[in-house]
Protein backbone atom coordinates (compact mmCIF):
# COMPACT_ATOMS: atom_id res chain seq x y z
CA UNK A 1 0.00 0.00 0.00
CA UNK A 2 1.46 3.67 -1.30
CA UNK A 3 2.08 6.09 2.02
CA UNK A 4 -0.12 8.69 1.79
CA UNK A 5 0.80 12.43 2.85
CA UNK A 6 -1.20 14.70 3.94
CA UNK A 7 -0.29 18.45 4.07
CA UNK A 8 -3.75 20.37 6.11
CA UNK A 9 -3.33 23.88 5.48
CA UNK A 10 -5.91 27.11 6.07
CA UNK A 11 -8.80 27.79 3.94
CA UNK A 12 -9.28 31.05 5.88
CA UNK A 13 -7.48 33.66 8.46
CA UNK A 14 -8.39 32.88 11.65
CA UNK A 15 -6.05 32.47 15.22
CA UNK A 16 -5.32 29.26 16.87
CA UNK A 17 -7.49 28.23 19.82
CA UNK A 18 -5.88 24.82 20.13
CA UNK A 19 -3.76 22.20 19.30
CA UNK A 20 -5.70 18.87 19.80
CA UNK A 21 -3.34 16.51 19.11
CA UNK A 22 0.14 16.58 19.51
CA UNK A 23 3.40 15.13 17.19
CA UNK A 24 3.43 11.81 16.68
CA UNK A 25 -0.40 11.13 18.03
CA UNK A 26 -2.32 8.65 15.64
CA UNK A 27 -5.34 10.14 14.20
CA UNK A 28 -8.09 8.75 11.80
CA UNK A 29 -9.94 10.51 8.85
CA UNK A 30 -12.00 13.15 10.37
CA UNK A 31 -10.19 13.36 13.63
CA UNK A 32 -9.91 17.34 14.80
CA UNK A 33 -6.09 17.83 14.76
CA UNK A 34 -6.38 21.92 15.46
CA UNK A 35 -8.94 24.35 16.89
CA UNK A 36 -9.11 27.80 15.00
CA UNK A 37 -11.19 30.85 16.10
CA UNK A 38 -12.48 33.25 13.46
CA UNK A 39 -15.12 35.61 14.52
CA UNK A 40 -15.92 34.43 18.27
CA UNK A 41 -16.64 30.84 16.58
CA UNK A 42 -14.35 28.03 16.96
CA UNK A 43 -13.53 25.71 13.80
CA UNK A 44 -12.01 22.29 14.07
CA UNK A 45 -9.62 21.75 11.61
CA UNK A 46 -9.60 18.01 10.76
CA UNK A 47 -7.05 15.35 9.42
CA UNK A 48 -8.19 14.01 5.97
CA UNK A 49 -6.71 10.48 5.92
CA UNK A 50 -5.92 8.15 8.53
CA UNK A 51 -2.02 8.29 9.87
CA UNK A 52 0.23 9.89 12.29
CA UNK A 53 0.88 13.70 12.90
CA UNK A 54 4.61 14.35 11.87
CA UNK A 55 4.46 18.24 12.10
CA UNK A 56 2.46 20.97 13.58
CA UNK A 57 3.48 24.03 12.11
CA UNK A 58 1.28 26.63 14.29
CA UNK A 59 1.04 27.36 18.32
CA UNK A 60 -1.46 28.78 20.23
CA UNK A 61 -1.89 32.37 19.50
CA UNK A 62 -0.59 32.42 15.91
CA UNK A 63 -2.59 33.75 13.45
CA UNK A 64 -2.75 32.27 10.32
CA UNK A 65 -3.90 33.10 6.41
CA UNK A 66 -5.14 31.06 3.46
CA UNK A 67 -3.27 28.56 2.39
CA UNK A 68 -0.82 28.41 5.36
CA UNK A 69 0.28 25.43 6.65
CA UNK A 70 -1.20 23.87 9.88
CA UNK A 71 -0.28 20.21 10.06
CA UNK A 72 1.16 17.11 8.32
CA UNK A 73 -0.39 13.64 9.00
CA UNK A 74 1.27 10.69 7.02
CA UNK A 75 -0.51 7.09 6.57
CA UNK A 76 3.40 5.31 6.87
Amino acid sequence: MAVQRSEIRAEMVAQVHSIVVPVGAVVRAGDTVVLLESMKMEIPVNSEIDGRVLELAVAPGDVIHEGDLIAVVSSD
